[in-house]
């Protein structure tokens, strides 16, 4: 009999939530947290499911076969697997990409509809009503276009927005402009109002948007990141927030969470700091997914859909 171990850095509660979800939706699967599986039988283990987990942890099962992750992001787990025929297969839930489509639009008409603007003259008693922009006049473009970038792109559209997407292959989509390489990018930046990143965590993407890319933006451009803290150069967003050249950030994601009571970013005028609630991994929906890949590698042998390695997603 083969063995499942669920590997995180939960809360004990919330991890205890999610073992018991896991082990209702596989009533007939061996699902263990590590310091309860016997030591003999941690040769057994062929799955390993996992929410963030300390990635060295991965050694101890010599006959793991694939990873399932219940987050989208897999950028920690990567290094630990990338010589080994381990497989790694990310969430890829409907659910998430849907809440975080909600999130996109709820933030894009935050930054639309003056919201910032309109709290700090609350703080300063001033009674300004500021120019409407149309959703017809903005243009918002989307870093990455893979399952996350396609739904909010999708929701987007039906307000009417003028609407880019930049990713590593040309994308199709209704009244969507599609921008590749490093010319469309520079191309696409220069025309956004609103910059919304969702692009995965990798080499190529690690500080993505530093100075050269963030100057070409259109003055007065706002930039929202809710993919990882890493993908932004901190300090270049800063320096062209007090230059003016961008209105405001909305910052959902960190290099290191929680931020830091001491980070000078809490008291950005231009700066709303989220704490990582763009698009939480939803326990019913996640696993039913991933009961549903389980099973079907039980029955015929077939691992999901899993990342690429190389290109880091």
């Amino acid at each position: 009999m083969k063995n499942i171990v669920f590997l995180s850095r939960l809360s004990t509660n919330i991890q205890q939530h999610w073992l018991t979800a896991l082990k209702k939706a596989l009533p007939n699967e061996s699902i263990y947290l590590p310091e309860h599986l016997p030591h003999k039988q941690t040769t057994e283990v062929d799955i390993a499911i996992v929410a963030n987990p300390d990635p060295s942890q991965l050694r101890q099962y010599p006959n793991l076969i694939w990873v399932q992750s219940l987050w989208a992001g897999i950028e920690n787990i990567l290094p630990m697997i990338s010589n080994t025929d381990i497989k790694l297969v990310k969430l890829n839930d409907q659910y998430l990409a849907n809440t975080m489509a909600e999130s996109v639009l709820a933030w894009t008409l935050y930054l639309q509809r003056h919201m910032p603007q309109y709290r700090h003259q609350q703080l300063l008693q001033q009674w300004q009503p500021l120019k409407t922009v149309a959703a017809k006049d903005l243009t918002v473009s989307i870093l990455g276009a893979g399952n996350l970038g396609t739904a909010s792109l999708s929701l987007l559209n039906k307000l009417g927005y003028r609407l880019n997407c930049w990713s590593k292959t040309p994308k199709s989509m209704p009244n969507v402009q599609s921008y590749t390489g490093s010319d469309g990018l520079h191309q696409m930046l220069a025309n956004t109002d609103v910059l919304i990143s969702l692009l995965p965590l990798t080499p190529a993407t690690n500080q993505f948007l530093n100075h050269q890319t963030l100057s070409k933006l259109k003055k007065g451009a706002n930039v929202i990141n809710f993919s990882r803290g890493a993908i932004i150069e901190t300090s270049a967003l800063v320096n062209l927030l007090n230059s003016k050249h961008l209105n405001h950030a909305v910052l959902d994601v960190f290099a290191h969470e929680p931020l830091s009571s001491q980070s000078p970013l809490w008291q950005h005028r231009n700066i709303t700091i989220l704490p990582h609630i763009s698009a939480p991994t939803d326990v019913e929906s996640t696993v039913i997914l991933v009961a549903d890949n389980i099973r079907r590698y039980r029955d015929i042998s077939k691992i999901p859909a899993a990342v690429n390695v190389n290109q880091g997603y």
